[in-house]
């Protein structure tokens, strides 16, 4: 029985105003055909999980966070403008004649309508590198992971990062999960280091389609939906 490799990452992306993961696939390339293998083993691997728990994940995707940060706090001052303006309507509004009043009513719309456009472009930007970062480290993965299947008996090897419903595996045990063998021998011929320890680990998301009626949230890589 010839592998198979069945893939359908999750979404990376949250919610959060920046910088999460991916949300559109990446790519829809196959991975390679193992002609040879015989196996008749079933396993599972969380994909998105073993993308950006590779040493190589935890650099890109921490330093990607990094670079995001002046745009955060951009949309984040934006979005403080805007309460602020929000705040004074609210507190002054009844003793404003009313041209000044519509005036003030037009500045929010026009700061508003900007904000939600800063956002989604930032999105669909953060979107688009995180993408970049997940598939490049899923086309070193793939082949990787094709093998390893072929060298330990797999016959099958099933995608677990969608659950059940959106996701193909209803249950699935641990003892048919390779995901973390299959970080061990990613980090081990990439030859990148481990990250040094850090307080809590983080991975980037991308901004909400609508800026936060508040202080945009902090950022958590995900995003990016790499397809085998």
């Amino acid at each position: 029985m010839s592998a198979v490799f069945a893939t359908s990452v999750a979404a990376l992306a949250q919610t959060a105003p920046l910088p999460a993961a991916p949300s559109a696939a990446a790519s829809n390339a196959a991975a390679p055909a193992v002609t040879n293998a015989t196996g008749t083993r079933m396993g599972t691997v969380n994909v998105e999980q073993a993308i950006f728990a590779t040493n190589e994940g935890q650099r890109d995707f921490e330093a990607l966070t990094k670079k995001l940060e002046p745009k955060q706090t951009e949309l984040k001052n934006q979005n403080d403008e805007v309460e602020s303006l929000k705040k004074q309507l609210n507190d002054k509004g009844s003793t404003l004649n009313d041209e000044s009043r519509g005036t003030l009513v037009k500045q929010i719309e026009q700061k508003q309508k900007s904000l939600e456009r800063s956002v989604q472009d930032a999105r669909e930007d953060a979107q688009n590198q995180q993408n970049e970062i997940a598939q490049r480290i899923l086309q070193k993965m793939g082949p990787m992971l094709v093998k390893y299947a072929a060298d330990n008996g797999f016959g099958v090897i099933i995608d677990t990062s969608n659950p059940w419903p959106n996701g193909p595996v209803l249950w699935a045990g641990p003892a048919v999960d390779i995901t973390r063998p299959v970080v061990e021998l990613y980090n081990a011929q990439s030859g990148v280091p481990a990250p040094a320890p850090r307080p809590a680990a983080t991975r980037p998301s991308t901004p909400s389609a609508r800026p936060a009626t508040t202080t945009p949230a902090a950022p958590k890589p995900q995003g990016t939906q790499p397809k085998k």
